[in-house]
């Protein structure tokens, strides 16, 4: 295959640049949309699937275990994926086929998880039991597939923004600014639809013997899930078209014939030659994960159990969680607007590693005010003459959601700022847009492997409850602002920035 001299591109790449220069921008918003179907789902997860494991009888402390499939498939599938969408041949494309088949299975993997509960009942589970072990074992492989199909979908998504982009900067931001304006409205629709309480009542036959209320929600969310990621992704799929990639067929055959799997052996040299730049970077990117990955995972349950004073399955419990999906709402909402100024605010800050050390350090404060929260509300926790909890007092309940909204502001920074300065720091390693993520995001997924193994385990040790491990992330978000504005080398001034939007598996 021949090469450019000056850039080290193929001559197809190159030809391929100019020619996807003039993509029309109505293209780039239809494969960005699809964006706001796959983050409707993850915003689902993280809402309303840790108390649903709860009520299946999986204790508090080992719930934790159940995201290790997101660190695990995102480490794995997200870089082979985007390998191998890198290099595939198929007449439809290099990145709709893996697109195609991530939406179907994720279609697949919510409807086990949504009807869990009814197949676990169906196959033997008894209602009077706390522990259900058969619709465990459905919802915990409908998980496991959830987490493999959204990886599917995201890598190849991004990847296709950068092909239509054709190296023009101005699509290329354009393209980001979209990918990220489309997972903010991702998460506000799923966030909103999490907090609604009476969703069930539009899809009747979702409540059953076995899915009371809180169940139905879910299943009816999903339902309002697949119906987006469908519609968006059909749409996309049909309307924005790829050329085959031909050039590269007898390489990648080559290639695959000498090596068995030549993902693997790519990925290992990518990690063997960084430069000590980016190797700074994947340490800044794992503490901020250590710090953000708690949050993410019991944010609701914080704010049923700890704000709310609510148990596992009672009408406090769900109230809180509702409150919970509000505050992440509005935390997406934040996101959307800081999303769009990233780049203007990091120019007026004097660059990027200074406004990611200094959100990093908002992270920290608001980890920590968890805890003033959580003292706030049991100090004033309000009890009938019945003996029966009530709701927190509007001062608490405006706490918490004034915590949730800011911390919409690191959020937006941790979706951009670290895919931009990887995009800088390996600009030299010759790799392509699957590769290069998959490396970046091993700095993502195993923080959240940590975390999984030892924040049920960590609580547990300290009483229960999310405090302990929210302290944690705190001090963990603190080392990582103090690094990204002490060792984290400024990004060269003429350097392009590609800011990248991206979910966190």
């Amino acid at each position: 295959m021949e090469r450019d001299s000056v850039n080290g591109k193929s001559s197809l790449q190159v030809e391929k640049a100019e020619e996807e220069a003039a993509t029309p921008i109505w293209k780039i918003v239809m494969v960005a949309s699809i964006a706001a179907g796959v983050q409707f789902g993850w915003a689902l997860q993280l809402s309303l699937l840790t108390p649903y494991v709860q009520l299946l009888g999986i204790p508090h402390k080992f719930a934790s275990f159940m995201w290790l499939c997101g660190p695990v498939s995102g480490m794995i599938v997200q870089p082979l994926v985007g390998y191998y969408s890198d290099n595939c041949t198929w007449r439809f494309g290099r990145r709709r086929p893996f697109i195609a088949s991530g939406a179907l299975l994720v279609i697949f993997a919510v409807f086990l998880i949504g009807f869990a509960a009814d197949i676990g009942h169906a196959a033997g589970d008894r209602l009077d039991k706390t522990t259900k072990p058969r619709a465990v074992t459905v919802f915990v492989v409908g998980f496991w597939i959830l987490d493999v199909a959204n990886n599917m979908l995201q890598g190849p998504c991004r990847a296709l923004l950068a092909d239509l982009s054709g190296g023009s900067a101005d699509k290329m931001r354009a393209s980001n600014a979209l990918f990220s304006f489309f997972m903010a409205v991702g998460n506000i629709l799923g966030y909103a639809a999490g907090s609604y309480s009476h969703l069930y009542k539009v899809f009747p036959f979702s409540k059953t013997k076995a899915c009371d209320v809180y169940c139905a929600n879910l299943k009816s969310c999903f339902f309002i899930s697949v119906a987006l990621l469908l519609t968006v992704t059909t749409m996309a799929l049909t309307f924005v078209k790829e050329q085959e990639l031909k050039d590269a067929a007898d390489g990648g055959e080559k290639a695959q014939k000498g090596k068995g799997v030549p993902f693997f052996g790519e990925i290992f040299g990518a990690l063997k030659d960084l430069p000590r730049p980016m190797w700074i970077l994947l340490l800044v990117t794992a503490l901020n994960w250590i710090a953000w990955f708690p949050f993410l995972l019991y944010d609701t349950d914080w704010m049923a159990k700890e704000v709310y004073g609510g148990k596992v399955g009672d009408k406090l419990y769900s109230r809180g969680v509702h409150a919970g999906a509000l505050g992440l709402m509005l935390n997406s909402v934040v996101l959307g607007f800081m999303s769009i100024g990233v780049e203007l605010l990091a120019r007026r800050l004097g660059g990027v590693k200074k406004l990611w050390g200094g959100v990093n350090f908002i992270l920290a404060i608001c980890l920590g005010m968890t805890v003033l929260v959580t003292k706030m509300a049991e100090h004033t926790r309000r009890i009938d003459p019945n003996g029966t909890v009530l709701s927190p007092t509007s001062g608490v309940k405006a706490g918490a959601l004034v915590v949730f909204a800011v911390l919409g502001i690191p959020l937006a920074v941790t979706f951009s700022i670290p895919f931009a300065l990887a995009s800088i720091f390996s600009s030299n390693a010759g790799a392509g847009q699957g590769l290069s993520l998959g490396v970046l995001n091993l700095s993502i997924v195993i923080p959240q492997m940590f975390v999984s193994f030892l924040s049920g385990p960590w609580d547990a040790a300290f009483g229960g409850g999310n405090l302990p491990a929210f302290v944690v992330g705190a001090v963990s978000a603190a080392l990582s602002g103090i690094f990204a504005m002490t060792l984290l080398p400024s990004p060269p001034r003429d350097a392009k920035v590609e800011l990248s939007g991206g979910g966190f598996h």
